[in-house]
């Protein structure tokens, strides 16, 4: 049983505004933070603690940087507003595909002229920006109360101190064509691994790519571990043990997760491991695809690309049905901060204010298909209404973020990989050991 604290239900879901969902939500048991899992507290103090935000009106230019290029256009309306509320100030995108952004955005950011507001994925990107002192300290900014105090916890530092805002709370979950599922019979969702490859092998019997797997982009490849472990681990921390040296990639529980990822590989589309997201956000929006093995993250996406189909939320449970302890994954991240190097904080401080206000933050989630961590807004886009009941499932926190180290999961992750283009489960872990080992040294 997991001693980790649970969402509120009631005001959780006042603060999901008008979802116009009905009965459906009801006996929540909500997304849960685990502790050591969570993957997103910092060591290390801010550089400088910013003062309160004051009244009067920005002045000067903000550089905003993230990786969000799908989101630009939404951006672009916010800053539309922000600049007519501080007609002195503007706001100008500075955006990097994700693998670069995870690589390059500190060295960047650091000298304060890129990125005077910016974000961070949860985990070691924000633990390793927090280290480098970029983020200038929050303090006891009003606009922090906005937030669900319990999904903000991945951008505090070690002394609880909140650096940064955790923005997006996305689902790191396949997506499924469910007009796909409803036409090949599928009526219910599998809860145990036979069942899931069991609809793996009806889809592909209807000519469908049963599972759209990026296995060529790391930053995406890793998302389906998520769930394909939450329900494998031994302990909610085990990826953190991996990294602490008090577990290992060649435990059994591992090695079985491997074997399913061996299952698995008939199903994914042909040279999987060389695919990245792009052709096959394409694929699955034309429907020849019936599951898109990222998050939720790419829901607006597919819709820009013509998909006119239903799309659901699926986890493959590993585990029988009666041993399966979560239904999905879910992860609070896209850490907003303002850089504690350069001028122009008080205008970024008031930009990242602006986006914390319940009207602007719907703006973000309703045009960009995101649930956000931002209380009272109201959700009127259609795709995050009909997936409003994982809000209340029991998911677990992204748990691939729990690495601090990215060269350590990057072997982690390397070793799924290997295993669908053909090397043996046994060789792939003790290949991805071997890196953990040299880089715990």
């Amino acid at each position: 049983m997991s001693d980790t604290p649970k969402i509120d239900r009631r005001r959780f879901l006042h603060g999901l505004g008008a979802l116009g969902v009905g009965g459906a939500l009801t006996a929540c048991v909500g997304p849960t933070i685990t502790s050591r899992g969570a993957g997103g507290t910092a060591a290390g103090s801010a550089a400088q603690l910013l003062p309160p935000v004051n009244s009067s009106k920005a002045t000067g230019p903000v550089s905003f940087a993230h990786w969000r290029a799908e989101d630009k256009a939404v951006f672009d309306t916010l800053i539309a507003s922000f600049r007519k509320a501080n007609p002195q100030a503007d706001v100008t995108q500075d955006i990097a595909p994700s693998n670069d952004y995870q690589s390059t955005a500190l060295q960047k950011i650091k000298g304060g002229k890129i990125g005077t507001a910016f974000t961070a994925f949860r985990g070691a990107q924000f633990v390793n920006m927090n280290k480098a002192g970029l983020y200038a300290g929050l303090g006891a900014q009003p606009f922090v109360d906005n937030y669900f105090a319990e999904l903000i916890k991945t951008g505090q530092a070690d002394t609880r101190a909140q650096m940064g805002l955790p923005y997006q709370l996305v689902f790191n979950m396949p997506i499924y064509n469910e007009a796909a599922f409803e036409a090949a019979g599928v009526s219910s969702l599998p809860k145990d691994w036979d069942g899931f490859l069991a609809l793996c092998e009806t889809l592909k019997g209807k000519g469908l790519t049963p599972i759209a797997w990026p296995g060529g982009e790391p930053a995406n490849s890793g998302q389906l571990i998520n769930s394909m472990v939450m329900n494998n681990m031994p302990t909610d921390t085990a990826f953190a043990d991996i990294e602490a040296g008090t577990r290992k990639v060649t435990d059994d529980w591992f090695i079985a997760t491997l074997k399913q990822y061996q299952q698995l590989a008939p199903f994914f589309e042909a040279n999987s491991t060389g695919t990245s997201s792009e052709p096959l956000q394409q694929l699955f929006a034309s429907g020849k695809a019936a599951m898109l093995a990222t998050g939720s993250f790419h829901i607006s996406a597919v819709r820009k690309l013509g998909a006119k189909f239903p799309i659901g939320l699926v986890a493959p449970i590993t585990v029988d049905a009666a041993k399966a302890k979560y239904e999905g994954i879910y992860n609070a991240t896209f850490i907003l901060g303002v850089n504690s190097a350069g001028k122009g904080q008080d205008a970024a401080l008031k930009w990242v204010q602006f986006l914390s206000d319940p009207v602007n933050a719907a703006v973000y989630a309703n045009g960009t298909a995101q649930h956000v961590t931002v209380k009272n807004v109201e959700y009127t886009n259609a795709d995050l209404k009909h997936n409003a009941a994982w809000l209340e499932k029991k998911t677990m926190l992204a748990p691939r973020f729990q690495f601090n180290n990215l060269d350590i999961r990057a072997a982690v992750e390397a070793a799924c990989v290997a295993v669908v283009g053909g090397t043996s489960p046994d060789q792939a872990a003790a290949q991805a050991q071997g890196v953990v080992d040299q880089k715990r040294k």
